[in-house]
């Protein structure tokens, strides 16, 4: 998770970057934690190691970040997926948070991300039970954004990172941003955001190339400013 963390930053400071896939095998995106590793230590080992907050370092991240799915989503796999921006999911994939099996609960954010993406009821049905949602059904409660045969998990997700990144990037970061903030707060708190994100990007150098060739009905060259 270290060398992910620094991966990721290392690629969200440059640039000529504009959105960023991650992805595990054909077989699991993760499968979480390494039990035998979890079963030796203390509380206080994995309150001073800060293992679950390199979620979060993820979590704010500034470019896009798109996850290519495929097979075992489970437990802290399943919340490094939800700490993405969009899932793009296998019809092989499988989402759960198997913890409480193991006598204990999400850590990096379970109950609250996937409480939030697919609702109480079924939350609680996935995390008490240890259920596992399959594709389409993720698909269904709103857990991922689109499912897509075997074979083409990566190219599809790759596909849509293309689409992200020929976008006005100023514009795609503060959009994202705002759909965080309406994530995370009040109707009109989250208005309020996204207005003064609005008037951020209107000043953009991007939305004047963006607007002047919509009108010279030509490909807009989008520099990040």
């Amino acid at each position: 998770m270290d060398e992910l963390v620094s991966t990721l930053t290392e690629l969200d400071r440059d640039e000529a970057i504009r959105c960023i896939v991650l992805g595990g095998s054909e077989r699991a995106f993760a499968a979480g934690a390494d039990i035998g590793e979890l079963a030796r230590f203390s509380a206080i080992d994995l309150y001073y190691q800060r293992r679950v907050e390199r979620w979060d370092a993820i979590r704010s991240l500034w470019s896009p970040l798109v996850a290519a799915v495929s097979g075992f989503c489970l437990g802290g796999g399943c919340e490094l997926a939800m700490s993405c921006d969009l899932i793009v999911a296998s019809e092989t994939a499988q989402f759960g948070q198997p913890e409480t099996t193991l006598g204990i609960i999400p850590g990096a954010g379970g109950t609250q991300r996937l409480t939030r993406a697919v609702g109480k009821a079924l939350a609680m049905d996935v995390i008490l039970s240890g259920r596992r949602l399959a594709a389409q059904e993720a698909l269904a409660a709103g857990l991922v954004s689109r499912v897509v045969a075997r074979e083409a998990w990566l190219e599809e997700a790759k596909r849509v990172a293309r689409e992200i990144a020929a976008k006005g990037p100023v514009a795609t970061r503060l959009a994202k941003e705002s759909v965080n903030r309406a994530y995370e707060t009040t109707l009109q708190a989250g208005l309020e955001a996204e207005r003064r994100a609005l008037y951020l990007a209107f000043a953009s150098e991007d939305a004047k190339e963006g607007l002047t060739a919509f009108t010279e009905k030509r490909e807009p060259d989008f520099k990040g400013r």
